[in-house]
């Protein structure tokens, strides 16, 4: 053999891994102790405080436990869930829902995309003009549903004064108690209220465009739309897509600040799912009855965001 021969051949041993230890072996499949040990006092809250009332809750939608001390709990089997697929006035809150949840978010995205474009740009007192856009985001629901109840209110509202001011109405509008009313009243509360969270996003993403990308457009002759088009929105449109579906869970799971303005009224027009599982559970002591339908809405929820984000990644790939 000779030695250019021999200096091709491996060395015994050459290129395959070192024989690993037991701790080496631990360490790869994550069970090393002092890994768990440091993880615990994160992991424990999440157990106690969000695993253990899920798994809980999910257990009592299959019993039929009440409210009382005396009151003795069996196990029921799916007789809630039959039930409950006959609740017409259930479904007829689902429905709500869904429209309160796609409005909301819809209405939310649009407004802060062009929020946040214009605060991207080099204007004169930006910062002042990016700090009061957090304002109704510092505020707690309560506080902002009191404060639209006055704007609202019928007789000293601001907002019926100032139509009567303007000449557009000359009666007394009671944008909460109205029928027809009430829900889109609701929706506008619900969009001035999440649009900065959305605001704060989108414009983060904005400053992740290059600006080299936008000049070279530029000089190509591309006008603002075409710019846009071309090379904000592919940047922008993973953002886009992961605070659309969060915003969507967000709203169709919120309570505060409509149980604030209307409670569910006038006549069930701004019940919400959640409001309706609340009013069973904490007004009428049914609260078997009411995990069940939380389990049917985390179960419904979960399906349309997977259909929905299925769908958007796939346009994000071709």
């Amino acid at each position: 053999m000779s030695a250019a021969a021999a200096t091709t051949q491996p060395r015994p041993g050459a290129g395959t891994p070192p024989p690993r230890t037991a701790a080496a072996r631990r360490r790869m499949l994550g069970l090393d102790r002092d890994a768990w040990f440091l993880l615990l006092p994160a992991l424990i809250p999440v157990l106690v405080l969000s695993v253990g009332p899920l798994l809980y809750g999910i257990s009592l939608a299959f019993t039929d436990a009440q409210s009382g001390v005396t009151r003795s709990t069996s196990f029921t089997g799916v007789r809630n869930f039959a039930d409950l697929r006959l609740d017409s006035l259930f479904w007829e809150s689902f429905r709500i829902g869904l429209v309160w949840a796609v409005c909301v978010t819809a209405l939310q995205l649009l407004l802060a995309l062009g929020l946040a474009l214009l605060l991207n740009e080099n204007l004169r007192f930006r910062w002042l003009a990016r700090t009061l856009a957090l304002v109704p985001w510092a505020m707690p629901e309560v506080v902002v549903g009191i404060m639209w109840r006055l704007v609202y209110n019928p007789d000293a509202g601001v907002l019926n004064n100032t139509l009567r001011h303007l000449h557009l109405t000359s009666g007394h509008t009671d944008w909460l108690s109205s029928l027809s009313l009430a829900l889109p009243a609701v929706i506008v509360v619900g969009v001035w209220a999440g649009m900065p969270q959305t605001t704060v996003v989108l414009l983060a993403g904005l400053q992740n465009v290059p600006v080299e990308l936008h000049e070279a457009a530029g000089i190509d002759g591309a006008g603002m739309w075409r710019r846009f088009t071309t090379v904000t929105w592919p940047t922008l449109k993973p953002v886009v897509l992961s605070i659309t579906a969060l915003n969507f869970i967000w709203n169709f799971n919120s309570f505060g600040l409509v149980y604030v303005l209307t409670s569910g009224g006038p006549g069930g027009k701004t019940r919400l799912p959640t409001l309706f599982a609340y009013e069973e559970a904490f007004r009428y002591g049914q609260f078997g009855y009411a995990a069940a339908m939380g389990l049917v809405m985390v179960a419904v929820i979960a399906v349309l965001l997977t259909v929905f984000l299925r769908n958007r990644l796939k346009e994000a790939d071709q």
